[in-house]
Parts: C-alpha cells; structure tokens; sequence
C-alpha cells in the first residue's frame, strides 16, 4: 500500500520554501503592493517572530498567547486564501529560562501526506498536530534527550524527509549522548518514535537556529545545517551518518547553507578560528568526506558579517544580507563581490526569490520588493501578517524525497527502529531493523542476529525484547547483525517507585547511568568521610542544569534528599 503527498497550488512548507533554499518556482508576482489594498490579499492581526507555512487553504504559525507566568505558545491555523482564524493550539511553555520576547522562535513544517503540522516549542518539546489542530504526537526532548534552550531561546524548524521529521540541537542526555554536543534527532513522522540520534561535532558553544537543507549532490542526498560547534555539519538524512564538517567558527552558525552544484556556501558572523576578524563567507566542495579544512576551500574570505540571514542563489551569483542590512551580490565560483545595496540598519530575516524578485522584510519594519540585475540591485516596493500576491497561486513542485538502493547494493548501515525506549522491568518492547546502501538508500527490513550490552533480558528472532523483572535500574544497547555490519538501539529499564539512591555505594566519578543530564555536570566524590552527589560549581553552564531521573509520565511523587550548599563570597547556595 503506498501513500502520496498531496500537494496544492501554492504549497510552503517548510521555512525556507518548496525547496528549501529560500526560492520559489512560482511566476507573474507582484511587483508593488500597498497595505491600502492594491495586491493585498489579506492582511491578519496574528504575526510573531515565526514565519508561516501554507498547505492547501490552511497557513500555520506559530506566535505566543497571555502575558508573564501564563504566556504560552500559540499554534494558529488561518485559511489561507481570507485569512480568517480556523483554529488555534496552545503549548504549555515550562522548565525554560526563556524571555517572553523569544519564545515561539521556529516555524512550523507540514507533511503533505498526512497533512499533519510539526512544532518544536522553545522549550524542547517536539509536536505533531492534525489538519483539525488535534494531537497526534509529542517528545518532551529536555526530559527524554536533555534537549538544551537557552535563554537566547534559538530553536531549528522541523524539517521532513520521507517518514522522518528531523530537528537538531544541544542535548546533554545519558550514556554516549551525556557530553554535551550538537546532534541531530530524526523521529517517525506518523507516531514519533525515534529513528537515530546523530552526533557528528564537538564541543557546542551555543545553541543555533541554521534553518535545515537537504539536496542532491552526484547522486548522494545531503541533509546539511549548521551547528552550535562552530562546524557545518552535513549528514545523510535517512541515517544520520556522517558525510562531512566544515569547523569555521569558535561560536554557533545560525545561517543556512546552500549548494549548486557540488559546492556549498557557509557564512557567519562569529568569531573565525585563525583571525580576529568577525564573519565569514566561504564555499567547499560538498562531495568531500570527512573533517573539511581551510586550505581545502574553493574561497575564503573573511570579515564579512553574514550571521542572520540566509543566503539564496540565483543563477550565476549567490545573495546574502548582512547584519546591517546590506545586500551583497557575490560570484558563485570566485566568492567576489559583484555588487552591494543597502536596504537598512539591522537584518535578520531571510530573504525570498521568485519570478525574478526578491522580497524581504527588515528590521525597521519596512517591506522590499527588489529586482536583482547584473550590476545592481533595484527596488520596486517598499512598504501584522500581510499575504500580498495573486488570488490563485501557481503549481508546486514536490520535493525530491528518499530513494530505494539499487538491486544488489551491499548493506553499510543497520538501523534499529525504535532507536532508543524506556521500559520498566518485565516491559517489552518491539524493533525493526532496516538496512542501508552506503549512499544512505534504503535497502529493506531484515531479520538479524541479537545481541545485549549492559542490559538483562532476552531479545527474540523478531527483535522483541523482553527486559529482566528484576527490579533495579539498567542501561545499555540491543545490538544487531546483518551481514557483518551491526547498529545499535539504546534502552533504559527503570523501576517503578519507591526509589532510594544511596552513593556510598556508588564509585566516585561516576552517577547513576540511567539519568538525564547528569553526567558531565555531576559526579560521586568522597565530601569528609561521605560519598556525596556534587554539582561541579566551575562551571556557569552547569549552574541552572536539570536532572531527570525516571520516565517522562511519572508524576505526584515527593523528594527527599541530604543535602549541603556551601557558602561563597557571603552568599548561601540555593539547595533547591
């Protein structure tokens, strides 16, 4: 049985367009507008930091609802064709240092299969709603995954390929996962378990909100974003392995990368690696593997502060707006400047291309409509949420999505679905095993040899895996074999309640495996003549972290606790 996407005219949905790239195919827009009416389709009181996405007669957005301690965030479905509210969710907005200012940053994505909407909240947690707003799905990441949000509130939109919807970001979970990283999430689009978790970088400096690009380069499909490492990070998108990283920043890149061709562009406005000079524009071959250097771009060229808005092709030239609201023009294939206009002062925003226009909102709130040419920019149109264009919108252009390998491909990545539960003992739970060609298509289900690492139970043919009734807590893999090559599912089996955690019994240096959030920020050490739980205090990063001991459901339950906090500079640690 197979499923199509169904897809209308005019469908957006995804931030950056039907392409992702920030372009549109469609043709015969308008040139100029006035909020008085001429090519006005409607206009609506709703708007926010989040930018709309259309499927069908229905435009979604996410913005915030009520004020101080009862702000949330607000998912609004309008139709699209009047504007008029069709409905609207709210999302619980908690555990978040979260300015009001900054909340309901990313912007949704639609599955034009399903028609289903995707949010992720700025406080980490990961939602699919019906065409009719109801919930299909949630992952509460902080709590699951150790999802981080800052106070600076940055978080990726969702993007969708085949059956997975993917975000990326800061997570400081349990076991492999406890260091913190930039890692990328992929979850079943249709009920939200997940799929793989993929570390590719380093060290995090921030978080980030580069928007997500997947193309095609010589037939190998990239998903390709940056990260809170200072790297770009291209992986496969079906996957999640590996395929290269571009480290050209000592903080977090928040533009978007676009290819053509085999070459892809990276821009920042952070701190370089080797010089004091702020930004940078850079291009590299996109058909490398591996650890991407300096000495092996195609250009460099640092300096230049392109750190908000992304950047968009067309044709021969590649466009950007930096910080200050200067468009630049640069040569594709040498990097040059080719020419530079002058919009404002401040930028933020993404531009969009199509029908040979670029429309842009910035800053000071002023809304362009500019015409690229060779040697210039023009500017056609200066002038809530205001929907400008023609009544009827033209065809779209569906996505290129994943593809089957080839008969006879050789199996290079085992995949183990769900790719990670929480079981109480006793519990069981159910795996598939999928296999991949090494360009990242999909081969088929297999069968395959079982194996377990740290955890007890047995694990039958089927991939049913039954945890020991043994009531203690445990962690590790499942492990399977197909044809030499093994993946890995990770578990946690957690007893229900009461619990007591006594660390005398626990080495030093060590916590307890199974918590969320933990490791790196706590350890066992020996605190006059006890062993004790210490929080690692040199560290500002640290000092508001979170904990989570057991299941996402559990609820009602008190904690009790020995503690001690310590006094510096004559001010008391707060125990909590």
């Amino acid at each position: 049985m197979g499923l199509a996407a169904t897809l209308f005219a005019g469908d957006w949905l995804d931030w950056r367009g039907p392409l992702r790239d920030g372009t549109s195919p469609e043709k015969n827009l308008p040139a100029t507008w006035t909020p008085a009416g001429q090519n006005l389709a409607w206009k609506s009181p709703v708007g926010g930091r989040s930018g709309p996405v259309v499927h069908g007669d229905h435009l979604y957005l996410l913005t915030t609802l009520g004020k101080g301690k009862t702000l949330q965030e607000l998912l609004v479905c309008l139709n699209a064709d009047t504007g008029k509210l069709l409905w609207q969710q709210p999302i619980n907005l908690y555990s978040s240092d979260v300015p009001p200012h900054r909340a309901a940053w990313s912007s949704p994505a639609v599955d034009p299969v399903s028609g289903n909407v995707y949010v992720l909240s700025v406080h980490g947690t990961l939602a699919a709603f019906s065409r009719l707003g109801k919930l299909v799905w949630e992952r509460p990441l902080a709590e699951e995954f150790g999802f981080v949000t800052t106070h600076g509130g940055r978080t990726v939109s969702p993007a969708l390929d085949g059956d997975l919807v993917i975000i990326s970001g800061v997570s400081t979970g349990w076991g492999q996962y406890s260091r913190a990283g930039h890692r990328f999430f992929a979850f079943d689009r249709k009920n939200g378990d997940l799929v793989y978790i993929s570390a590719p970088g380093g060290r995090p400096y921030d978080t980030t909100y580069s928007p997500t690009n997947i193309v095609d380069v010589k037939g190998v499909r990239l998903l390709i974003a940056g990260g809170g490492d200072g790297n770009a990070h291209a992986i496969q998108p079906q996957t999640g392995v590996p395929a290269w990283r571009y480290e050209v920043s000592k903080r977090g890149i928040n533009t978007g990368v676009v290819v053509n061709g085999t070459t892809a562009y990276i821009s920042h406005s952070e701190e370089n690696l080797d010089t004091s000079e702020m930004g940078l524009f850079s291009a590299i071959d996109a058909t490398m593997k591996g650890p991407i250097k300096k000495d092996q771009a195609k250009f460099y060229f640092p300096g230049l502060q392109l750190g908000f808005s992304s950047p968009i092709i067309d044709g021969d030239r590649l466009i950007q707006i930096d910080n200050s609201a200067n468009i630049f023009a640069f040569d594709v294939v040498t990097g040059r400047q080719i020419w530079k206009h002058q919009l404002g002062t401040i930028q933020r925003a993404s531009p969009v291309l199509a029908d040979g226009k670029l429309y842009v909102g910035t800053e000071n709130g002023k809304f362009f409509i500019l015409k690229p040419h060779n040697d210039r920019m023009e500017t056609l149109s200066t002038k809530g949420t205001y929907a400008i264009g023609k009544k009827q919108p033209g065809a779209s252009v569906p996505l290129p999505g994943p593809r089957n390998a080839p008969a006879g491909a050789a199996v290079a990545f085992v995949q183990i679905v769900p790719a990670e539960v929480t079981l109480k003992p006793g519990e069981t739970a159910n795996f598939r095993v999928r296999t991949f060609d090494a360009s990242g298509n999909f081969i088929r289900e297999e069968k395959a040899a079982w194996a377990l690492e740290g955890l007890k139970g047995i694990v039958s043919d089927a991939g049913k895996y039954v945890a020991a009734a043994d009531p203690v807590a445990q962690a590790g893999l499942l492990k399977a074999t197909v044809g030499g090559v093994t993946g890995t599912a990770r578990a946690r089996v957690i007893p229900a309640l009461n619990w007591a955690w006594d660390f005398e019994k626990i080495d030093a240096g060590k916590v307890p495996m199974e918590w969320v959030n933990c490791n790196t920020k706590f350890e066992v050490r020996q605190e006059e003549g006890n062993r004790a739980l210490i929080k690692f205090a040199d560290n500002p990063a640290t000092k508001r972290a979170r904990v989570f001991f057991g299941p996402i459901d559990m609820a009602n339950y008190t904690v009790e606790g020995d503690v001690r906090s310590t006094q510096k500079r004559r001010q008391m640690g707060d125990v909590g």
